[in-house]
């Protein structure tokens, strides 16, 4: 089932993942690392064969322990944005990821599309919940739409929305 997102020409859509939208994920996984890795003194080559290798394991960490997922791509005016993975549970849907190109951050697409996510869950009276790095940019974002840390683990809080409970 995919979210309802406006699809018209010039405006934003979600499109099922495939096996050729391999080196786009890539890509996309790299962006999410480059301020982490920028002070670290590794030649090039070898900060690109540590984000290769560091994609494959979520990758597989997440096809093992989510494979019932939702694997979608944003597409923006055409162009390829960022994904969004969303696992349906019975009590909760769950976001496995999502993320975005630098270019597309800080536009409120992110918003947009945590918005649709809690208004499936409101339809059908479920939670939601994501793992987000403590240190995440977007960790604002998802405290503004009222998500609530349950637990610590690690670098990561989990974070839960329900539409009963007042943000923290």
């Amino acid at each position: 089932m995919a979210l309802a997102v406006n699809n018209t020409p010039g405006a934003l859509e979600l499109i099922n993942e495939s096996d050729a939208d391999r080196s786009f994920l890539e890509r996309l996984y790299a962006s999410t690392r480059k301020e982490e890795l920028a002070p670290v003194p590794w030649p090039d080559a070898q900060k690109a064969e540590f984000l290769r290798t560091q994609f494959e394991a979520q990758d597989l960490h997440y096809r093992s322990h989510y494979s019932d997922t939702l694997r979608q791509l944003i597409r923006i005016d055409g162009a390829l944005a960022g994904r969004l993975y969303v696992q349906r549970r019975e009590h909760e849907l769950r976001i496995v990821d999502i993320a975005l190109l630098p270019e597309y951050r800080g536009r409120g697409i992110g918003a947009l599309l945590l918005g649709q996510v809690l208004e499936e869950a409101r339809a059908a009276s479920k939670a939601v919940r994501i793992h987000v790095e403590k240190n995440n940019p977007a960790y604002r974002l998802y405290q503004r739409l009222g998500f609530n840390k349950l637990e610590e683990k690690g670098v990561y809080d989990l974070l839960e929305w329900r539409e009963s409970t007042p943000p923290t």
